[in-house]
């Protein structure tokens, strides 16, 4: 079986920099042969500016299969066949409901990019599916606990798919940040991995034998534990699963023939990288270095503080909220990146410099390590590429060594295919 991938979602392609060991030597990428990405597909909505396309094409080159297209206006035929499926993509409402044009048509809200990736399952039935998103995914939307995530499941049920998912916090397994997602990893029954898998009972897979088990160790015991079902006996369709499921998905689990196992696991694992050791060990420029004003501003945002605030019907009540480390701690792993990295607000990384001594913001470089992504890796010459929108990619981004590591199991699995 060729080790063929299809990225969607590929922002700045950090699944591809994982899967292939992807290094930048001298404004050039070095990439590894273990994986052929046979099509790319990067779109952002709500910009003219297309800066995660423009960094892809620059670091792979442009090919007619890099393409800078909605992705619901693509024609899924036309995407080639291929072994492995990757993605990162919003985490949205999944709600299905019947056709009004055909009583036994599903339709799902307009936009949701989840549909998109269920019409390539239906399409090209990839035998590997590699997908990640935010943890919170597991337990939305509020008013119907794991619905969402019910149906991503009966989705890859009706497509002869079992799955096992597991929420990663990369900080717990070494890497250089507290970032928690949820890794979504389904693979057809009818292959060999598959139908060794199938012979293997559920606490066996999950805290032994699966992909993360094996990859990302956990205690031996569960701290908790729930159970369901997703099939055709439980559920009709798709609707039926929109209309009425609901479970407590825990961080770690499993769905095999329609049925849910699901546990509270804890991490085990005495790996780690510190913010120290990402930090630039040379001078930076003085303009990440932060004035009074803006220093004082941080830090208030970050202080706990007991706010009276109102409601819209004008009744006050008590905000409250905890302290953010000020400046950061550097003898652990970096803070969650968010987008809004390096403006005014509480979230923005604050740190003692090695070589002044003197409190700053990070530098897009540190950014970039801190995902593990190549120094520079978005620093490329083009207009759509402002420095703000260095952090804000950075900010949207995968910590490429937990899909390197993926990566490396999958190329053993697909060569006993």
């Amino acid at each position: 079986m060729e080790k063929t991938v299809v990225e969607l979602f590929a922002g700045v392609g950090g699944f591809r920099c994982g899967l292939n060991h992807v290094d930048l030597v001298d404004g050039k990428t070095v990439e590894e042969d273990n994986w052929d990405f046979v099509w790319a597909n990067q779109w952002e909505p709500s910009t003219k500016s297309q800066a995660a396309f423009d960094c892809y094409v620059k670091r792979f080159g442009e090919s007619e299969n890099h393409v800078n297209e909605d992705i619901n206006t693509v024609d899924k035929t036309i995407i080639p066949n291929h072994t492995l499926l990757v993605g990162g993509f919003p985490c949205q409402d999944y709600s299905v409901a019947r056709s009004l044009v055909n009583e036994k048509g599903i339709e799902g809200k307009k936009g949701v990019l989840w549909w998109q990736i269920a019409e390539v399952l239906e399409v090209k039935q990839p035998p590997f599916v590699l997908l990640e998103n935010v943890d919170r995914l597991l337990r939305s939307p509020a008013s119907q606990r794991g619905r969402d995530f019910g149906v991503m499941l009966r989705t890859f049920y009706d497509n002869d798919y079992s799955v096992e998912w597991r929420v990663i916090n990369a900080a717990d397994y070494g890497f250089p940040q507290k970032r928690r997602r949820v890794f979504i990893f389904a693979y057809k029954n009818s292959t060999t991995y598959g139908k060794e898998m199938s012979l293997i009972n559920d606490v066996d897979f999950l805290f032994k034998k699966g992909l993360f088990a094996e990859l990302f160790p956990i205690e031996n015991e569960p701290l908790d534990e729930s159970q369901g079902s997703i099939d055709k006996d439980a559920f009709e369709d798709l609707v039926d699963v929109s209309d009425n499921f609901d479970l407590h998905f825990f961080n770690a689990g499993r769905m095999k023939n329609g049925k849910i196992q699901t546990f509270k696991v804890k991490a085990n694992c005495d790996d780690k990288t510190t913010l120290f050791e990402i930090l630039e060990d040379n001078p930076v420029d003085e303009k990440y270095y932060l004035d009074d004003d803006k220093f004082e501003r941080i830090r208030y945002l970050k202080s706990s503080k007991k706010l009276q605030r109102k409601k819209p019907n004008g009744e006050t009540y008590c905000y409250s909220e905890g302290a953010v480390p000020f400046p950061d701690n550097l003898d652990v792993a970096a803070r969650t990146m968010l987008t809004s990295e390096t403006t005014v607000n509480r979230s923005t990384h604050v740190v003692e410099d090695k070589y002044s001594g003197m409190y700053r913001i990070l530098t897009p470089i540190e950014a970039e390590k801190i995902n593990m992504f190549p120094e520079n890796w978005t620093n490329i010459s083009d207009k759509s590429m402002t420095e703000k929108r260095r952090y804000f990619l950075m900010g949207n981004a995968l910590v490429v060594g937990i899909v390197e590591r993926i990566g490396d199991y999958l190329s053993n699995v697909i060569d006993k295919e």
